[in-house]
């Protein structure tokens, strides 16, 4: 497996990437992105100057996965969105490489932080389908998963939950928020 650049002339590959985004996301959130033409949309955003959009090949050059790195906080932090690996290529380290290899951009990059969010659409974690007020961070600090949801995937990587935003994808359907420090402390 090697990691690259997407790069923004090659139009297969951007093909290629927009397929695994569509069939990487239609079972745990099949609303993200529902087509190919959705999926291109992202992609296309990703290439944008200034942001950082990767893809893990195997050795034959087909796509394996694919995250992005967004910069906010003029650079000191950076949002993971997205991360997706293809369905034949899961759990055999793919994601765990592409979530390095953004960190090494990151760091790089000067970036201090990592965030992320993580939508629970299906009650996949003690969060979902549940009514979080008035005491969100009770329950963030409680936080379970119960269906293989990411976020466990996150924190075995280090990330921490650092809030919730509840209600934002439909009643009872949170966005995990999550950071990771991988900057050094001066």
């Amino acid at each position: 497996m090697r990691i690259i650049d997407l790069p923004a002339h090659d139009t297969a590959l951007i093909t290629q990437v927009a397929a695994v985004l569509v069939e990487g996301f239609c079972e745990p959130e099949p609303e993200a992105w529902p087509d190919l033409e959705s999926a291109l949309a992202e992609v296309q955003e990703s290439l944008q100057p200034g942001r950082i959009s990767r893809v893990a090949l195997d050795e034959s050059g087909a796509v394996l996965g694919w995250i992005g790195g967004i910069p906010t906080y003029r650079g000191r932090a950076w949002e993971l969105h997205p991360l997706v690996v293809a369905p034949a290529a899961q759990r055999r380290g793919v994601g765990r490489a592409l979530v390095l290899d953004l960190e090494a951009q990151v760091q790089a990059r000067d970036g201090l932080t990592i965030l992320l969010g993580t939508d629970d659409t299906g009650n996949r974690t003690s969060l979902g389908g549940v009514d979080l007020y008035p005491d969100v961070l009770a329950h963030a600090a409680a936080i379970r998963n119960l269906r293989q949801h990411p976020f466990g995937f996150y924190q075995r990587l280090g990330f921490v939950v650092v809030g919730v935003y509840p209600d934002v994808n439909g009643f009872g359907k949170p966005d995990i928020l999550m950071a990771k420090r991988v900057g050094a402390m001066r």
